[in-house]
């Protein structure tokens, strides 16, 4: 079935019949609304409830709109880029596009910058501590995790996600790594220790939500 709001949109319904008592509402990637209706609502019924929510359904819809339109930009260090396909062989950006060959040369870039940015700034926080256990850099992409420290295996995973945040947030979470070396939970002594290296990590966490 077909809604169409007050502003002329035509967004396509899908119903889903539930035996619950309740009605939700949800707007997914597909740009459609999800209903899960009570097995005994008629069409009728989900029509008059979806034009007296239709100011919050219309919200889900363009706030869902948006992370799509977001989707299919290029994330690098902090920025959004529109993808502009050219026959040059080099990457280059400006301020609002990446200009690249090809989709996979773009991963190609992606993942040569991700090693080589993660390197050099693991290499620049090591000079925040003293007494530093050697460890192996690894990358990997990870969806709870913006970074993990095995003190027993000696080793550091970046998020191969993480070049998509600005590179004050890199560091964060290399300096927040690192300071796992010394202190192996997240007490008031670690806290202090990643204070030193980085001051401003509570608003670094307010951005990763980390």
């Amino acid at each position: 079935m077909i809604y169409k709001t007050n502003n002329g949109l035509e967004i396509e319904v899908i119903i889903i019949r539930k035996n619950n008592k309740n009605i939700y509402f949800r707007v997914k990637e597909d740009l459609k609304i999800y209903v899960n209706a009570p097995i005994y609502l008629s069409k009728a019924s989900i029509l008059n409830l979806l034009k007296e929510n239709e100011d919050s359904i219309l919200k889900m819809y363009e706030k869902m709109e948006d992370r799509v339109k977001d989707n299919d930009k290029f994330q690098y260090l902090g920025k959004k880029y529109y993808v502009e396909i050219t026959n040059q062989e080099e990457v280059t950006f400006d301020e609002k596009n990446v200009y690249v060959k090809s989709s996979e040369k773009l991963n190609e870039f992606y993942n040569e910058q991700m090693k080589k940015i993660f390197t050099e700034e693991v290499e620049i926080a090591k000079k925040c501590f003293s007494h530093l256990p050697e460890f192996t850099l690894k990358f990997r992409k990870m969806k709870t995790r913006w970074g993990v420290c095995n003190t027993l295996k000696k080793t550091v995973t970046l998020n191969t996600e993480l070049l998509k945040k600005d590179i004050t947030l890199i560091d964060y979470v290399i300096i927040h790594e690192l300071c796992h070396f010394f202190e192996g939970n997240h007490s008031k002594k670690f806290w202090d220790l990643v204070a030193q290296a980085y001051p401003n990590y509570k608003e670094a966490r307010k951005k990763l939500r980390y």
